[in-house]
């Protein structure tokens, strides 16, 4: 007797992977009939991954807003912590953030293979809530510079994770709307903190509630994960091949888990027990789509953005404009943008948006320098980073890389990223003082026809692709 609850279960089971049409289901493919969507292409419903995609992003929210915390406060901070004037104390205060950013980076692929997209996001709230908090309370200089590196160390982990997470999660043809809405929560993390910033300069001791108001989201995301799904490729990937079934059920609706888990890399299938090793990312099969990966992101780097964002007061301030205004309207470029690639990167495609967006932005670097460079050449290149440059490199590398490599290769390529942000924030003011404005933008306008040009030399478009289809594309056969 007890062996026939257990038989019964199993064939429920069976039924609810494969054949089971349950009636939401139905209710979610009628109305894409009625609607005249997925008549030929059999779209599974996007609303069913859309909530754990929004979860996802607030990892993002968190990183934009940890960018952008200091900006309005570090003035505030150096006087109440005594290191008023102190320019290397200032510049510890922003560059120990960057540096743990590089560690959390470095380890998220080992990380989120070893327990899971979902406790890698639930991991990387945990040193931010940690950092947060002992940023918010300290009295010293030295207290704030460990709660920055606790903080950084969240920021690394973060976005290599929800780059993995969404490319794993969402249906394909919507992959590159999702992967754009983790770039719009970076914008809405930086403006946020921006706009809490404000009163800082005239309330004593409001940075410290600028700290505590970043708590909140990531408590949010560490609560939130329990309840949304495992990424059913690393599953697979565990041999727990039932609860990737399940998952897919839960993402896309029983009626298309058959044909998902089909769909699925060969390379994801199986207990994988081995592990990949540095070596691998370097040398042999999987070494061209690393080089690949590492190049996006250096020439996103390369193209001076983050000089920009963390220079434009500077430069506004030089045009008459008062930085409280240029920041908000830099952010509120940036938000615009994301907003308009979400629209486009699923149908234009990642390549042709980044190709042509990464042109304007060369053309908006050399479009005047009678102050630096005029302020509606940083407007318009803002706005062409956040369309192209901005959240397509992310997007893409999570697509192009195999399941085998995909964690680790992405966390190799983002601390290629922290470090050359890292240079170009620490050098930018002193080449520009050395080489002069017209010559340091015109460096930059090259590195990003550069880029342009590499995206369109050595990348394959990727829209509307299934992850398998994309591997077959770019790897050598075994």
């Amino acid at each position: 007797m007890r062996g026939r609850p257990r038989e019964i279960y199993t064939t429920y089971k069976r039924a609810s992977s494969k054949d089971r049409l349950n009636a939401q289901d139905r209710e979610e493919g009628l109305g894409r009939l009625q609607n005249g969507i997925g008549k030929e292409s059999g779209n599974p419903p996007w609303k069913r991954s859309l909530p754990h995609i929004l979860v996802a992003a607030v990892s993002s929210l968190l990183f934009g807003y940890h960018l952008g915390v200091v900006n309005e406060t570090l003035e505030s901070i150096s006087l109440d912590l005594g290191f008023s004037g102190n320019t290397l104390a200032e510049g510890l205060v922003v560059s120990t953030c960057l540096g743990g950013a590089f560690v959390g980076s470095l380890f998220s692929g080992w990380i989120a293979d070893g327990v899971g997209r979902r406790r890698a996001f639930q991991l990387c709230a945990l040193p931010m809530i940690i950092g947060a908090s002992l940023s918010a309370t300290t009295n010293t200089l030295g207290s704030m510079l460990i709660g920055r590196l606790f903080v950084g160390t969240g920021m690394g982990l973060g976005p290599a994770v929800a780059a993995l997470y969404v490319a794993e999660v969402s249906p394909a043809f919507v992959r590159g709307t999702y992967g754009c809405l983790t770039q719009i929560a970076t914008c809405l993390g930086l403006m946020g903190a921006l706009f809490i910033g404000i009163p800082a300069k005239d309330v004593m001791g409001w940075w410290r509630v600028c700290f505590w108001v970043s708590t909140i989201p990531a408590v949010v995301l560490a609560l939130l994960m329990e309840f949304c799904a495992e990424s059913p490729h690393w599953l697979l990937k565990r041999g727990r091949s039932a609860e990737a079934e399940s998952e897919f059920e839960k993402l896309l609706g029983g009626i298309y888990v058959k044909s998902a888990m089909a769909e699925l890399p060969k390379s994801d299938r199986g207990d994988e027990t081995d592990t990949v090793k540095f070596s691998e990312l370097l040398h042999g099969r999987y070494s061209r789509v690393v080089f690949l990966g590492s190049g996006l992101f250096a020439l996103q780097q390369l193209s001076g953005i983050n000089a920009v964002f963390y220079f434009s007061s500077t430069v506004f301030r030089s045009a008459g404009v008062p930085s409280a205004v240029a920041n908000m309207a830099v952010g509120v470029v940036n938000l615009s943008g994301s907003i308009i690639a979400t629209i486009l990167m699923d149908r234009l495609g990642r390549k042709a948006v980044s190709m042509g967006f990464q042109v304007i932005a060369a053309s908006a670097l050399l479009s005047g320098f009678e102050v630096y460079f005029s302020v509606g050449g940083i407007l318009l290149f803002v706005l062409s980073f956040s369309l192209g440059a901005g959240p397509v490199p992310g997007l893409l590398l999570s697509e192009i890389f195999p399941g085998r490599i995909r964690a680790k290769a992405m966390a190799f390529c983002m601390a290629v990223h922290w470090v050359i942000n890292f240079f170009v924030g620490l050098l930018f003011l002193r080449l520009l003082e050395q080489l002069g404005a017209k010559v340091l933008y015109t460096i930059f306008a090259t590195f990003c026809l550069i880029g342009a040009f590499f995206v369109k030399r050595n990348i394959v478009e990727t829209k509307g692709k299934t992850l398998q289809e994309i591997e077959i594309a770019l790897l050598p056969p075994n």
